[in-house]
Formats: structure tokens, sequence, C-alpha cells
């Protein structure tokens, strides 16, 4: 059995995720653009969202970057100016300051959802569960550190590496790479996933609209009534 749940989580799960990630986004987009949207609630309430937002937003962005930096860039690219043992020093330190950042600012907009009666009274049950799951990813993320304190050389990042590279390259046996591997990185791994997964189905994917053309549109010209 626990060969099949390992084999299952880290050699299919991945691909599952990511085909309902692209498909589903892309289904939602072409046949419900009514509900592509962020949802706002700032209009019913503004101070926690004032502190909040930025702190979550600018948090899990950064937490994102290094992700996607530490995780997928290929070691033959940084190697000779960027060793894994300091590499590793990185990740704890900028990863946890930008995961503190997002469990603050996550935690007190779970909150202002859930006090608020004009904010809960506009929730759906997808706009609560979303803003917990990913407070509670990032907390496993936050408690990850220790253990990779316990391998300064960077050899259990390295192995987490090994696998996201296998995944994205799609070369087989990637649950290989994590063998040894703390389980608290297992279940961050799975829950990460899993929000792949649910991705299509809730407000995420206003992240896909990020406004970009204001770098390029013409200047609006406002004229007063004289």
């Amino acid at each position: 059995m626990t060969d099949f749940l390992n084999n299952f989580f880290f050699n299919i799960y991945p691909y599952l995720c990511g085909t309902v990630f692209l498909v589903g986004s892309w289904l939602r987009y072409d046949y419900g653009q009514y509900s592509w949207r962020a949802g706002s609630s700032q209009l019913l309430e503004k101070k926690t969202l004032r502190i909040a937002s930025p702190l979550f937003h600018v948090g899990i962005l950064g937490i994102f970057a290094g992700h996607a930096f530490g995780m997928l860039t290929p070691h033959w690219m940084y190697e000779s100016f960027l060793p894994v043992p300091v590499k590793q020093q990185m990740a704890m330190w900028a990863g946890g300051a930008c995961g503190v950042m997002t469990l603050i600012g996550g935690g007190m907009l779970v909150w202002r959802r859930l006090s608020n009666e004009r904010v809960r009274a506009t929730s759906s049950f997808g706009d609560i569960m979303i803003i917990i799951l990913l407070v509670v990813q990032c907390a496993l993320g936050l408690s990850t550190i220790p253990f990779s304190a316990q391998h300064m050389d960077g050899s259990e990042m390295m192995k987490l590496v090994g696998w996201a590279q296998s995944v994205v390259t799609f070369r087989g046996g990637a649950a290989a790479h994590l063998d040894g591997v703390a389980f608290i990185f297992r279940i961050h791994l799975v829950l990460g996933m899993t929000l792949f997964l649910l991705f299509p189905f809730c407000r995420l994917v206003h992240i896909w609209s990020a406004p970009v053309e204001y770098l390029t549109r013409r200047y609006q010209l406002v004229r007063n009534r004289r």
C-alpha cells in the first residue's frame, strides 16, 4: 500500500493536477467568464484588508518566485557562482521571511472573512476554503525549515529539486528522488499539487489576469468640465 501511494502521489498525481490546472483554466475562461474574477470585498471592509492583502500577496509572490527558481532551474546554470549550501541558506531565510509575511497576511484575511458579517455573507465556500488551504500550505512550508536545517549541505533540498525537474521534463520514476525525504515535505508537496488541482474551480483563476496591458496601453486624457 505504501508503494502504491508513493507511486500515485509522486509519479501520477502531478500530471493529473497539471492537466486539470491547464485544461480546466482554459475551459473556465471559454465558458465561465462571468465567474472569472477575484471576488474583491474591498468595498465591504478596508481597514484589515489594507494591511493583510499587501502582506499576503507580496509574501506569496516571493514564495512562488523562490520555488520556481529553486526547484526548476537546472543546477548547472548557477553552480559556478551559487553553491548548494548557500542556496539552501537563501531558501531558508528568504523563503522563511516570505512565508511569515504570507502566514500573517493570510491569517488576517481568514479572520476577516470569517468574523466580518458583511464579508462572510458575500463569500462562497470556495472563497473560504482556498484561503484556509493557502494558509495551511504556508504553515507546512515554514514547518519544513527545521528539517532543512538538519541538512545544511543542501542534500535534502536537491532531492526535492530532482523530483520537480523529473516531473516537468516527463522523466519516469520521479518518486525515487524522494527516498529518505522527511514526511513533512511529502505532505507539503501533495497539498501544493492539490492547490493546482483546485485552481480552475475557485477565485485563484484571477492570477492569469495579471494587468500586463497597463504597461503598454495609451495614456488616458482626463479633462475638467471647464
